[in-house]
């Protein structure tokens, strides 16, 4: 068994190594929602690496509990997921802030359209009634967004996806009483030409959108499949999305 620091113990609570077992919930969390599709759910492939935990990062479960963090984070479909941008994106936060603790709230829905997750739907209460679970545990510090396979080959919902993501976004912000949470959005793989019209539209997305921040996919790879991320690529992407999420904060405490 790994001895956990005592240090590390205060505020978070005890971790049985290798078990999802918390003596007390973790409060003080700085926490992250995780919001799209499959991108953003993860379908890389796990390895026992990403298998191990960190004592500081938290997910919230399917039973809106906290349990230690490793992928896959998310449980849309538990057949098919795997390694995300989560949790590359967890470990920049805490290896940045050495004493804080972070909590991902996971979300994302593979195969799910922008039209899905408008305000009143399923997808967006879900989100909203998990994020407010997880309030009680912490403060909201952004929303990672990856999603636009379902609409990119729309060139009308190409088009409108400014307005429409806006509108879901101020909504959210507004539900969860966080006008000013910073939004973090993906580009597409570039491993698809098809999604090139999608890439090229998307910075009219953080134009439109108050305290948002656009990522780049360059260079990233795909599985098989060429549909999704691999692994590799996701760990990448999440250390993208910290640091777009690290400019936004600079940006705010000015």
């Amino acid at each position: 068994m790994r001895i956990i620091q005592p240090a590390l113990l205060a505020g978070i609570g005890f971790i049985l190594s290798g078990c999802a077992l918390l003596a007390e919930e973790p409060t003080g969390l700085q926490l992250f929602l995780l919001i799209g599709q499959s991108n953003m759910a993860g379908r890389g492939q796990v390895t026992p690496a990403d298998q191990q935990t960190n004592p500081r990062i938290f997910m919230l479960d399917k039973a809106n509990d906290w349990v230690p963090a490793k992928d896959p984070v998310h449980f849309d479909k538990p057949r098919i997921a795997g390694v995300g941008l989560g949790s590359e994106f967890a470990r920049c936060v805490a290896a940045k802030e050495p004493q804080a603790a972070v909590g991902l709230v996971p979300c994302a829905f593979g195969g799910t359209s922008l039209d899905q997750w408008k305000p009143g739907s399923h997808l967006y209460t879900n989100a909203v009634a998990r994020m407010r679970a997880a309030l009680k545990n912490g403060h909201l510090k952004a929303i990672l967004w990856h999603q636009g396979e379902s609409d990119s080959g729309s060139a009308e919902k190409t088009a409108t996806y400014p307005a429409r993501l806006s509108a879901m976004i101020a909504q959210l912000r507004k539900d969860l009483d966080a006008p000013d949470a910073p939004v973090v959005i993906g580009e597409l793989g570039r491993y698809r030409d098809s999604y090139a019209g999608f890439n090229a539209m998307l910075p009219q997305v953080t134009n439109a959108l108050p305290r948002s921040a656009l990522v780049p996919s360059e260079g990233l790879g795909a599985n098989p499949d060429n549909v999704h991320f691999s692994a590799d690529a996701l760990r990448i992407f999440g250390k993208r999305y910290f640091e777009a999420y690290e400019r936004l904060s600079q940006k705010q405490a000015r």
